[in-house]
């Protein structure tokens, strides 16, 4: 591009930002798989940009352990061993009980409708388990308990958990649907009856006890005894 025709500078943040969230939802919701190669060029193609900002997407990425840099491949989607998935955990159980305390946001009718919805559509999914339902129903779960934390540094740190531990959870998933739908169920069930009490700290704390259950279940299910 010539001098003239740079993109400024708020532009390429913007269009690296969105890329690096694209990439990273796609590992979490398992459209890249353990393996898969991220070719800068066709991403770009795809992005309609050069090479250099998904370049740039693919590094900020790196340091969540979600993808590694191989000599003669490239780029590829790794997954996080048993150590760094306990990491993760220790740390999302630690973050969730601070929901509640570091400038939480006041809990609007728009944040209990929004529950409901979440609740219904999880319980159609115990007579019909559909992966991807899931999965989309519980990244809005996410987003929504995310909107709730008013301390950015919280928030960031809480998403940057919530990227590194998705693409495990979700792998659980596609092996124990029925269950899986029922957990958040029971999630949700809780997570409204603390909406509709305006309780953003009980969130916290039902956010904590239903990781540590998610945990246990990975534990149970994904990882070998003494892989850590």
């Amino acid at each position: 591009m010539p001098p003239s025709q740079k993109a400024p500078a708020t532009e390429l943040r913007n269009s690296v930002e969105a890329i690096q969230t694209e990439i990273i939802q796609r590992i979490c919701f398992l459209d890249y798989n353990q393996g898969d190669q991220l070719k800068e060029a066709e991403l770009a193609a795809e992005y309609g940009v050069s090479r250099t900002p998904v370049r740039d997407a693919i590094s900020r990425i790196s340091h969540l352990g979600l993808v590694e840099t191989r000599n003669g491949v490239g780029t590829v989607v790794v997954a996080l061993s048993a150590a760094q998935i306990r990491h993760v955990y220790d740390m999302r159980l630690e973050l969730a009980a601070l929901i509640g305390t570091m400038s939480p946001r006041t809990i609007t009718q728009t944040d209990c409708e929004a529950g409901r919805t979440l609740l219904h559509e999880a319980k159609a999914l115990r007579s019909a388990f559909n992966s991807r339902r899931y999965i989309e129903i519980n990244h809005r779960l996410h987003i929504l308990i995310a909107s709730l934390i008013g301390n950015g540094v919280l928030q960031s740190f809480w998403w940057q958990t919530y990227y590194q531990a998705a693409s495990t959870w979700y792998r659980l998933s596609n092996q124990r649907g029925p269950e899986m739908a029922q957990a958040l169920v029971a999630e949700l069930s809780d997570i409204n009856t603390a909406l509709e009490h305006g309780d953003v700290a009980a969130i916290g704390y039902i956010q904590r006890t239903h990781i540590g259950y998610g945990y246990q279940r990975i534990k149970s299910h994904l990882l070998s005894t003494g892989a850590e």
